[in-house]
């Protein structure tokens, strides 16, 4: 009886695929087939129920979420997405206490504890403690971007990158802070955002002791230490310490400005350039300093500002032991000892050691007013995250 049900089973998915079947007299042995399903060219195990086989390849997606209209497949899923509004974190970590909504994302977790990471790339030899970072760290070798927008033809790595881009198009922001009503186009910018809040800062160099609220600021910062810059531009060499700021490099030989301003026209080559630029508009201030209140637009002026109210002195000069507040303050101290003038005109051919002062120098051109983007062109960024290379 047992084999007729599960006979009835396997026809029904063959006649769901459209796949001739072929009886097999094995009885039990049914069970370790494999049903090649057309549709998709992928292998599975035939044990999965009829009805959950179906809405793998089918558009099905009875479970919707009450909170933003999202649907899913299965029970499960939506299960698992609603804990993204509610907040509710089931899986805690026995070692450090941090909670999580999946169990998934504790066992990776706890990977960090135990220092394993098991899969490695052959490319370069960087490893990694789970085998989906592999898979998206290989790209950055291959250059694949196998996830393209229907909407403007921009190719993306990885397939939630994609879906991140898509709601620029739309507008889509379905994860808002209960704290203060900002809502966000991905759950890990929420996650981030959050942070402001609380001023958690798990991730700690082991270098220095500073912390840093999440895991890529802090491996940005560790290179400051190694002074590894992996990010190259094929266009002029110039090596950079986060992919990110080789993204926003590259607009200074394209010229790309995809970002505009709604209000007044105004075109920008990243998005955060925009979105500080709106706040000259709307006059929103979201930093906010706890010592004295007072506000301001970006985060790097509050962190400088912050300064203002303590002595500390974290970043000492190994040449003549000076210590300053910033580290920018350092990196522009240290050309002193070495001489090196990074930022060039490149009409007069004079060179200075900070590119404030090529700033200067520039503005001294009669009647030329540059943009910042143009700025640009006379030398690294001034933000601290270029060198070129030696």
């Amino acid at each position: 009886m047992k084999n007729d049900s599960w006979s009835s089973m396997l026809e029904e998915i063959f006649e769901f695929h459209g796949i001739e079947h072929q009886h097999n007299n094995q009885g039990g042995h049914m069970r370790e087939k494999l049903c090649k399903c057309k549709a998709y060219e992928k292998r599975r195990t035939s044990s999965l129920p009829v009805t959950k086989h179906r809405r793998t390849y089918s558009e099905e997606r009875p479970y919707e979420c009450k909170e933003c209209g999202k649907t899913f497949s299965y029970v499960s899923s939506l299960t698992r997405h609603v804990r993204i509004h509610s907040g509710e974190r089931l899986f805690e970590c026995k070692k450090c206490g941090k909670a999580f909504s999946r169990s998934s994302i504790l066992a990776t977790h706890t990977q960090t504890h135990s220092g394993e990471r098991p899969y490695e790339c052959k490319q370069c030899g960087k490893t990694f403690s789970r085998s989906s970072n592999l898979t998206r760290h290989t790209r950055t070798h291959s250059g694949e971007r196998a996830y393209e927008c229907k909407v403007c033809g921009k190719a993306f790595r990885l397939s939630s990158h994609l879906t991140r881009h898509i709601r620029t198009h739309s507008g889509e922001r379905p994860y808002e802070c209960k704290e203060c009503g900002k809502a966000f186009s991905c759950s890990s910018s929420l996650t981030t955002h959050g942070r402001t809040h609380s001023g958690e800062k798990p991730y700690e160099c082991k270098e220095c002791g500073k912390a840093f609220s999440h895991s890529s600021a802090l491996t940005t910062h560790i290179r400051s230490h190694s002074g590894e810059r992996p990010y190259e531009c094929k266009e002029c060499g110039k090596a950079f310490i986060c992919s990110s700021s080789l993204t926003t490099h590259m607009r200074t030989h394209s010229g790309e400005r995809p970002y505009e301003c709604k209000e007044c026209g105004k075109a920008f080559s990243f998005s955060s350039s925009l979105t500080i630029h709106v706040r000259s508009h709307n006059g929103e201030r979201p930093y906010e300093c706890k010592e004295c209140g007072k506000a301001f637009s970006r985060s790097s002026h509050l962190r400088t500002h912050v300064g203002t109210h303590s002595e500390e002195r974290p970043y000492e000069c190994k040449e003549c032991g000076r210590a300053f507040k910033q580290f920018t303050q350092l990196t522009r101290h240290v050309r002193v000892h070495g001489g090196e003038k990074p930022y060039e005109c490149k009409k007069r051919g004079k060179a200075f050691s900070q590119f404030s002062h090529l700033t200067n120098h520039i503005k001294s051109h009669s009647g030329e007013n540059l943009h910042c983007s143009e700025l640009l062109s006379y030398g690294p960024s001034h933000h601290g995250l270029v060198t070129p290379t030696k």
